[in-house]
């Protein structure tokens, strides 16, 4: 019986000094990344503070509506439509209402409002004498699948005149639902622990990464099928609404001086054109930059301010009504 107590006094201690260690380390993580200088932290808060378990499953999650927050050093606030920027006013009279759905680079993790792709379309074609707003459909970890969805769920009653669809690699990817585990949702230590662990044994390069692509795009995969169902519905909704519709290309920025992934492009251009949109490639645009021109931080391979700017300007000559009159 005394074996018996002792063992249980041992475990007891065990436990209990587990229990300090790990809340001493979560104390001292949050200390550590209170500077808002760690990438997947900052993307596990956006998680937290910005999002909510959406009962669509096609979505898995969605944004929250009239909430801010500042995330890596960014206030990025959530209007009444969850969309990123101020509260949507009138549709311009006589005017466009151009709306962009994408994931996170759309939505301009890292960037400020100010200097997204969104709102510097805006200011360009504004400049340019058009009666445009252009609001802010992105939401990280999105993929075709999810911002098609969302969009019919949320966002076709804001009725735009155009939509531009800002397509990235992993939009055809087939995304698990996320968000189960209580203590990846509300520790930070767990956060690191898992993805040290992935990080060690998950590790992709280049080729790897190219190879990666080439499965998920192949015809019969699963994301794809999905992201062709997806993107021929809004296609099917844009013509029954005359509404001008746009795919816009985005590269991955981790190599742009040799660039591995022109495949997913030209599939893309393909799919584009085969559904009825407008193919916009930025590859261009950015071609040539080195990965410390363009991230939105060391560690955070989003495009920064100059990428949005450099994005926003591949775009505009495209969408501009004012020059395709010009041209006629």
């Amino acid at each position: 019986m005394k074996g018996v107590r002792n063992t249980l006094a041992s475990s007891l201690v065990a436990v209990l000094s587990l229990a300090v260690a790990f809340g001493a380390g979560e104390l001292l993580l949050r200390l550590k990344n209170s500077s808002m200088t760690n990438y997947d932290i900052e993307m596990w808060r956006y998680a937290k503070e910005l999002k909510h378990k959406s009962p669509d499953p096609a979505l898995d999650f969605d944004h929250v509506t009239s909430k801010s927050a500042v995330l890596q050093g960014i206030d990025i606030r959530l209007n009444e439509w969850g969309l990123r920027g101020s509260p949507v006013g009138a549709r311009p009279a006589d005017g466009r209402r151009m709306l962009l759905l994408g994931g996170s680079i759309t939505l301009g993790w890292g960037v400020a409002e100010p200097d997204t792709v969104a709102l510097q379309l805006e200011k360009r074609l504004r400049d340019a004498g058009e009666k445009v707003q252009v609001l802010n459909g992105g939401v990280g970890n999105y993929n075709a699948e999810r911002y098609v969805s969302r969009f019919f769920r949320k966002h076709a009653e804001l009725k735009p005149s155009d939509i531009v669809v800002q397509y990235f690699l992993r939009d055809a990817e087939d995304l698990p639902p996320g968000g189960g585990n209580f203590l990846l949702r509300n520790s930070q230590v767990a956060v690191t622990l898992w993805i040290a662990y992935h990080r060690l044994f998950d590790r992709k390069g280049e080729q790897s990464l190219v190879e990666h692509y080439r499965k998920a795009y192949e015809p019969d995969a699963r994301g794809f099928q999905v992201m062709k169902a997806k993107l021929k519905e809004l296609a099917e909704h844009a013509r029954a609404n005359e509404v001008r519709i746009f795919l816009a290309m985005t590269p991955d920025v981790h190599n742009l001086v040799d660039y591995k992934l022109g495949f997913v492009h030209d599939i893309m251009r393909e799919v584009a054109g085969e559904l009825g949109y407008t193919y916009i490639d930025l590859l261009p645009a950015l071609r040539g930059r080195r990965p410390e021109e363009l991230f939105a931080m060391p560690g955070d391979p989003h495009p920064n301010a100059l990428g949005h700017q450099l994005m926003a300007a591949a775009l505009f000559p495209v969408v501009s009504r004012t020059v395709v009159q010009a041209s006629r």
